[in-house]
């Protein structure tokens, strides 16, 4: 419990230092960017210390080229 407040007091924190300079600054497009990626850092960070198993990236990676890799070792001809 007292490590999701630290995440989350961490998070506001960032917000309030880099978030407000946007914000004043009138860059909605990099205030969006900052805000989804601080989300999913934030989220990430929550989810590590709460023991929540998340697929690896590399799961995805070897999804995606599986069909390349098939053509290149299993030639057929």
């Amino acid at each position: 419990m007292w490590g999701v407040l630290g995440i989350l007091a961490v998070a506001v924190t960032i917000f309030c230092i880099d978030g407000l300079k946007l914000v004043k600054q009138g860059d909605k497009k990099e205030l969006w960017i900052f805000s989804i990626l601080l989300c999913i850092g934030t989220g990430l960070g929550i989810a590590f210390l709460q023991h929540i198993e998340l697929p690896s990236p590399v799961d995805w990676i070897e999804v995606l080229y599986r069909p390349f890799r098939n053509v290149l070792y299993n030639p057929k001809g």
